[in-house]
């Protein structure tokens, strides 16, 4: 995601600096030793270029003040343990725009899709609460070809996967008036499995086709229709059909898809989603399989995704939204719900911001899993602002199994984002 738009700047370059301290609670993964309190402190550095370069730089470091086991040090060790956790200090790094022939990003993935979503679909690298790698995403457009790769984490061997789309239109008839009326699409993606905890291989396969029927000023309409499915493994494969609505203008930035889904042999759409750093250890109703491993029905399901952004004066950067709406839900023949979202808002004169966010999954049946956290920060002075923010959380333990914790943070930050 990009960085918050700063207001500082030195001949056409922009910066933001900021310091946050809190004090955070969080009940741990083992339970042994009550809850553990650190004095939490996340510098932060952003420096912007323009449209097509940008870098944010910092990640929260947690001084232990109470609590955690016998001989445990001053900085929680579970956030740097790892080689992986390292790429959390690139919060994110931007090279190219959304004209330009390559584009690069590095940094945390946050309900990242790729391009058609059928395979990576809202996807969050850093759902697990002990695992903070940074991810990668590289585009290029070359004539009617498109492409789009990406890695879950650039220091470890995880998630990476890729999708090519052909501009029909453009590869027959030369370059058309609007690009990507009629394209196909190939997409590919392979969990390798070893960072982050180990977990089973697994790697998924599709076929995208898309129609845009309806082009109006800041209106499109369009069809589309897939299939997957897992290389290698017999009668795992899944059919997709559905209708998106995308809608813009100066205050409205909206896109909207209803899909009908069908399911067969363990493969399903939007394999990897928003719970799969948890799910690829864990699966959701399963008691000790992960996800490429545990059952999940044959069947039919409707999914619906809804994403908003609102502005009652005009968009402008990440932060300038007086109404964020991200929205997915499926629902299964068989009984099963999965809903995931999150909603942002800005009131009283952009001083006051309050964001919400949730996950269920599984509703229906037995083992169903939920997450669920809030924010709120309040800008009281010209440089200063009060945050609060409490939630639920999953720590994934050796065996693989999941257990439950909380943490919460009250605190103060300083910025000159004013």
């Amino acid at each position: 995601m990009p960085p918050p738009p700063p207001t500082y700047s030195t001949d056409g370059w922009r910066y933001l600096t900021r310091l946050e301290a809190t004090g955070l609670a969080l009940l741990p993964s083992g339970g042994v030793g009550g809850v553990e309190g650190y004095a939490q402190l996340t510098p932060m550095l952003v420096v912007d270029g323009g449209e097509a370069i940008g870098l944010n730089l910092g990640a929260p470091v947690r001084l232990r003040l109470a609590g955690g086991e016998l001989g445990a040090g001053l900085v929680r060790r579970e956030d740097w343990d790892s080689l992986s956790d390292w790429g959390q200090l690139m919060h994110a790094l931007k090279l190219g725009s959304d004209t330009s022939p390559v584009g690069l990003w590095v940094g945390a993935l946050e309900g990242y899709s790729l391009l058609s979503g059928h395979l990576v679909r809202r996807y969050s690298n850093r759902a697990n609460p002990d695992y903070h790698p940074a991810g990668a995403s590289l585009t290029g457009t070359l004539g009617p070809l498109y492409v789009e790769a990406f890695a879950s984490d650039v220091l470890g061997a995880r998630l990476m996967g890729a999708q090519a789309e052909v501009d029909l239109q453009h590869l027959f008839t030369g370059p058309p008036r609007q690009r990507g009326r009629y394209t196909l699409g190939l997409s590919a993606v392979h969990d390798w499995g070893r960072a982050g905890g180990a977990s089973p291989p697994v790697t998924l396969a599709h076929l995208d086709g898309t129609a845009v029927l309806v082009v109006r000023p800041g209106f499109e309409l369009h069809v589309l229709g897939g299939w997957g499915g897992r290389p290698g493994v017999g009668g795992a494969w899944g059919a997709v059909s559905g209708v998106g609505v995308d809608v813009l203008s100066a205050t409205l930035d909206m896109k909207l898809r209803l899909e009908v889904r069908r399911q067969h042999g363990g493969f399903r759409q939007g394999y990897f989603g928003p719970d799969y750093e948890l799910g690829r250890l864990h699966a959701v109703g399963s008691p000790a399989l992960p996800q490429a491993q545990g059952p999940f029905p044959e069947g039919f399901s409707t999914y619906a995704e809804a994403v908003v952004a609102w502005d009652g004066v005009r968009l402008g950067g990440l932060l300038q939204r007086h109404l964020s709406l991200s929205l997915g839900a499926e629902v299964f023949g068989w009984g099963r719900v999965d809903v995931d979202g999150r909603l942002a808002a800005q009131l009283a004169n952009r001083n006051l911001e309050v964001a919400l966010s949730g996950l269920a999954l599984g509703l229906g049946q037995p083992g169903a899993r939920h997450l669920y956290s809030g924010q709120v920060r309040w800008r009281f002075g010209h440089k200063l602002y009060a945050l609060a923010e409490g939630g639920t959380l999953l720590y994934p333990q050796p065996d693989g199994a999941l257990h439950p914790g909380a943490f919460a943070s009250l605190g103060l930050g300083v910025d000159n984002a004013r």
